[in-house]
């Protein structure tokens, strides 16, 4: 996994706005600039798209939680590079929801990186990084069906935002506190449905 960076969280906004270039935005064109290694990376921006408004399109909570599924799918086996089928990586985003998006964000981003740093890391090693990675898998499942329950979804993405953030930063202590969200919240959406 690549070294920690000041700023991380607003670097990846920084390249994700890179990206933008037309009326949308194809889903290879941001695997491209973010790099098919950079798997944290890749894993917080899918979220954090779920998170932003960009996620009122229907139909972008399931594609974005089937990459995130295929994307820990592929850590968990330690695939070097991401591999997505192409019906996802041809698939577009409208530039002007991904830019709204990208400027909701970046006052939570600027605010939360202040408080991340490497801490706790051995959490990234196996087999300790496999506990977060199941549970979130499993919330990728039920993602899907959050299209239905107003806002859900958008939570559940920022929970796999915040492990995704630890990941890039290092930050066992914010991994370990993502621990209780990923677990519950599958539970508390099977309730609901």
């Amino acid at each position: 996994m690549s070294k920690p960076r000041t700023h991380a969280l607003s670097d990846l906004l920084d390249e994700l706005e890179g990206t933008v270039e037309g009326e949308s935005v194809r889903v290879e064109d941001v695997i491209e600039a973010l790099g098919h290694s950079s798997f944290a990376s890749l894993m917080l921006v899918f979220s954090l798209i779920c998170t932003s408004p960009a996620s009122a399109i229907p139909g972008v909570t399931a594609l974005l939680a089937l990459m995130v599924f295929i994307l820990v799918a592929q850590m968990m086996v330690g695939r070097k590079s991401l591999w997505l089928p192409g019906f996802i990586t041809r698939r577009r985003l409208s530039s002007e929801k991904l830019c709204k998006g990208i400027k909701w964000l970046r006052k939570p981003v600027r605010f939360v990186e202040r408080f991340l740093k490497p801490r706790f890391t051995w959490f990234f090693h196996r087999p300790w990084i496999w506990v977060p990675l199941i549970l979130v898998m499993a919330l990728t499942l039920f993602m899907p069906f959050m299209e239905f329950v107003p806002t859900s979804g958008s939570i559940a993405s920022g929970v796999i935002a915040l492990f995704a953030a630890s990941l890039l930063t290092r930050d066992g202590v914010l991994a370990l506190l993502s621990l209780p969200l990923l677990a519950v919240i599958p539970v508390t959406i099977y309730y609901w449905i």
